[in-house]
């Protein structure tokens, strides 16, 4: 008997292949479906907050797609982190400033600054080791004088 080998569900895989529209809609339809199965038919399962629906009872989806639906959570966090750091860039470049943004992020203002420092001084050391996709070195720096000083 021969085996299959089993094509992993990894975020690294599901991130190439989903943008994050795509992958926050296919992770809605995935726990939909799932919600679905565990709350039962008169149960409302677009309840965003019910956490009741959250049993030991059974699911729909099969192992493949539980995997796949924990997988794209992680694909999901991962670019939604990423895009947040492009608003806080489009939001400085419009002229908002820090109290603003960490209004947006519901953070202090020097929280919000230095998370973005944080993360650009992450794509700086990301470059550095080879990683193609991360900010270059103009534009990291470019972004750390929009950025300006640290609010107090």
């Amino acid at each position: 008997m021969t085996t299959v080998p089993e094509v992993a569900t990894t975020p690294e895989v599901l991130e190439s292949e989903f943008s994050l529209v795509t992958a926050v809609t296919r992770l809605d339809f995935l726990s939909r479906r799932d919600n679905v199965a565990v709350d039962g038919p008169n149960d409302r399962a677009d309840d965003d907050d019910d956490w009741a629906s959250f049993k030991a009872l059974g699911t729909s989806l099969d192992v493949d797609e539980a995997l796949e639906l924990l997988a794209l959570g992680e694909v999901v966090a991962r670019k939604a982190h990423a895009h947040r750091q492009l608003g806080i860039r489009a939001a400085l470049r419009g002229g908002a400033d820090w109290q603003q943004i960490g209004r947006a992020l519901g953070i202090s203002p020097r929280a919000a600054w230095e998370r973005h420092v944080s993360w650009l001084d992450g794509q700086a050391a990301a470059r550095r080791d080879g990683d193609v996709d991360a900010l270059d070195a103009d534009t990291v720096a470019a972004a750390r004088q929009l950025a300006g000083r640290r609010p107090a």
